[in-house]
């Protein structure tokens, strides 16, 4: 028995028991120490005229015995010596195949891949096994040796036969464990079954450059017998058969020119387990510092659970085509959350278990460069295929916007032109730069209100007010938006026709167009403003000063009116929006960062009915040039206390109900209602 040349036991369990978390990872690394014993011959076979290796030849086989416990893979490769065992298996940590890397780096090319990094692979073969034996014969050497351990203190290395270069190695499977006191146990039976490793293969290693070849149980239907009769029933057997069961070529290694969308299509829905095609399909090779390839797709629907604490983000990641992780979340922000696929790179840092990475610096690069081509490509997709991208937007549209509410409005400035808003005066989906392409002149914000439908937005008083004037209002009615507009603020409209201070400026650049001069263009930042909150400043002078006289003639009514609705408003004014006797009576604005839909989305969360939650600063605005105002008026005149308090809960209620919110007494409501008939 020789020992281990390292701290001996404790080195060798923490390799066993503490790097890995995945113990079904064992077979991913013996299967990639069996691609690099076959690529360092193969390698050596284009360096070396007197190494003759059939390229075909070149393969790695999976056997298993279930009588016997044991599962062998096999390599045609290079092969080790017995020094090459005691080095490369005796001293934990070493390397062959790193220290091959370094020997050979300037040499190496497409023709070669070596996996290998740390010397430590090898070792996860006794996260589930209690014995593993290692026969190998080294090319041109016509000596076999044995390398064979339990993993506890050390090995043996012996002589031993084998017909070719290469090497086996030999697992013999722990027992099962049972579960005990609620735990589950360990079922190691489930790696010795056709569908238990051709699982593993598919999963972990199904891109390896070689073929990994295992003998499969088939079925067929025997021979008719000549002298069967006509109720003869087909017979079946079975038998066994050589099988390839990875795929080796990954399809994102392939040029797209060369791949069908079919094929992309058939690969994203049987890898990522969809029905449908999907919407979008990128495909990127990058070079430089970081080399890599990325293959990306945009789903044609959302998953059932993309809004649920249970999702999983993230993309499959590669490393010289061996999944290192399923999901590596840190390669999309959560705003992209939706985007499905795979990245490899040899480049990136590794940690000693290949389950992570050490620098997150080269995973920040990745990431930086996958979201600016989500990016690119949904802009392509939002002018080119509007009618797609707005099928997309109704999908994921929600997580763009979170995506700006969550980051306090940082990430505007990239995600802000891929949303989309209905248009109330255009009837239709249009983007924040649309919307202001299509502003009149002189207009300097960007008018919304937020509700819980089109429809009932589209006939409220402050919305139709708005309208009235020539302006165009955005009509939101998802929970997020108006959140997102807050925190955006302003929206910033780039390449917009250049506003002239004074006439004499505006005649000067009209010539100049007139000569042959382009048309000066600036940015124009335009505030985000709710057509239910504050002063929209939209009112002609005209309007003001009648405003303003009806505030003075009629202060005592608004204080009546104010103190029959107590602190249900902040106060009750004369309303610049509703101008008319066609216009509503009466409606609600509020004063403050909180709005009515704001307020009302709050109150729908977990702590919407906690005492203390955030309420709105409400304002009763009255419109003077109602019949409803005269009789309000001849009330208050008359002395009739009474009645000015009614009229005043009836408007209330009555604006509440025109906002979608209940009245908070519905019974008083209807009392006031049959009172008035």
């Amino acid at each position: 028995m020789r020992k281990f040349k390292t701290e001996s036991k404790k080195l060798l369990d923490l390799m066993i028991n503490s790097i890995y978390t995945n113990k079904e990872i064992f077979l991913r690394e013996l299967i990639s120490n069996a691609s690099d014993a076959v690529d360092k011959l193969n390698f050596k076979s284009l360096t070396d005229d007197s190494i003759h290796v059939e390229q075909g030849d070149l393969a790695i086989r999976l056997a298993f015995d279930k009588d016997a416990r044991t599962i062998t893979v096999s390599d045609n490769g290079i092969g080790m010596t017995e020094a090459e065992l005691e080095k490369n298996l005796g001293t934990i940590a070493h390397s062959g195949s790193e220290e091959f890397k370094e020997q050979n780096a300037e040499s190496q090319g497409d023709a070669v891949d070596i996996i290998g990094q740390f010397g430590v692979g090898f070792y996860s073969a006794f996260m589930v096994a209690s014995k593993v034996r290692v026969v190998s014969r080294a090319y041109g050497e016509d000596e076999a040796h044995v390398w064979e351990s339990d993993g506890l203190e050390g090995y043996a290395i012996e002589p031993a036969e084998r017909a070719d270069h290469g090497t086996d190695v030999i697992l013999t499977l722990r027992e099962n464990v049972p579960g005990k006191d609620g735990e589950e146990g360990e079922n190691y039976d489930r790696y010795l079954s056709e569908w238990g490793l051709k699982d593993l293969v598919k999963r972990y290693s199904n891109y390896v450059r070689y073929p990994i070849q295992m003998m499969v149980t088939k079925s067929r239907e025997k021979p008719k017998p000549e002298d069967a009769g006509d109720d003869y029933k087909p017979e079946y057997e079975s038998y066994e058969e050589l099988e390839t069961i990875n795929s080796m070529t990954p399809i994102w290694k392939k040029r797209s020119g060369d791949v069908e969308q079919s094929d992309y299509n058939e690969f994203y829905k049987s890898t990522f387990h969809d029905f449908e095609d999907p919407a979008r399909t990128i495909s990127f090779h990058a070079e430089g510092t970081l080399e890599y390839d990325a293959l990306l797709f945009i789903p044609g629907r959302a998953p059932f659970d993309l809004y649920s604490k249970d999702y999983e983000k993230g993309l499959a990641l590669y490393s010289s085509n061996v999944m290192i992780m399923e999901k590596c979340a840190d390669l999309l922000p959560d705003y992209y959350n939706f985007v499905r696929g795979v990245v490899d790179s040899a480049d990136v840092s590794l940690n000693i278990s290949r389950e992570t990475l050490q620098h997150d610096r080269q995973l920040k690069a990745i990431a930086r460069r996958v979201e600016k081509r989500v990016t690119s490509d949904l802009e392509d997709m939002r002018d080119n295929d509007r009618e797609a991208y707005e099928t997309f937007f109704e999908n994921f549209g929600r997580g763009l916007k979170y995506g700006i509410y969550a980051s306090y409005g940082m990430k505007a400035a990239e995600l802000a032109d891929l949303l989309l808003f209905w248009s109330a005066r255009e009837q239709k989906m249009v983007t924040l730069a649309e919307y202001a392409k299509a502003m009149p002149e002189g207009q300097k914000a960007i008018y919304y209100a937020a509700g819980d439908s089109r429809e009932r937005l589209a006939k409220m008083p402050v919305v139709t007010g708005v309208l009235s004037r020539g302006y165009d209002v955005l009509l939101l009615t998802q929970d997020v938006d108006e959140f997102t507009f807050q925190a955006m603020r302003e929206y910033v409209a780039r390449d917009m026709p250049k506003i002239y201070e004074d006439d004499a400026a505006r005649e000067a650049a009209a010539k100049a167009v007139a000569d042959g001069a382009e048309p000066e263009l600036e940015d124009r930042h335009l505030e985000l403003k709710n057509v239910a909150t504050g002063d929209l400043d939209l009112a002609t002078e005209d309007e003001k000063k009648q405003a303003e006289e009806a505030t003075k003639e009629h202060g005592d009514l608004f204080a009546a009116m104010k103190e029959a609705l107590g602190d249900k408003v902040e106060k009750v004014a004369v309303s610049s929006r509703l101008v008319g006797a066609e216009e509503s009576p009466a409606c609600i604005t509020t004063e403050g960062p909180l709005s009515l839909e704001m307020e009302k989305v709050l109150q729908r969360g977990p702590e919407g009915d906690v005492e203390g939650m955030p309420k709105s600063q409400r304002v009763l605005e009255l419109n003077a040039q109602h019949p409803v105002f005269e009789k309000l008026s001849a009330a208050q005149q008359d002395g009739d206390s009474e009645k000015v308090a009614l009229y005043a809960g009836l408007l209330y209620d009555q604006a509440l109900l025109v906002e979608g919110i209940l009245p908070e007494d519905p019974v008083a409501f209807a009392q006031r209602v049959c009172e008035l008939m």
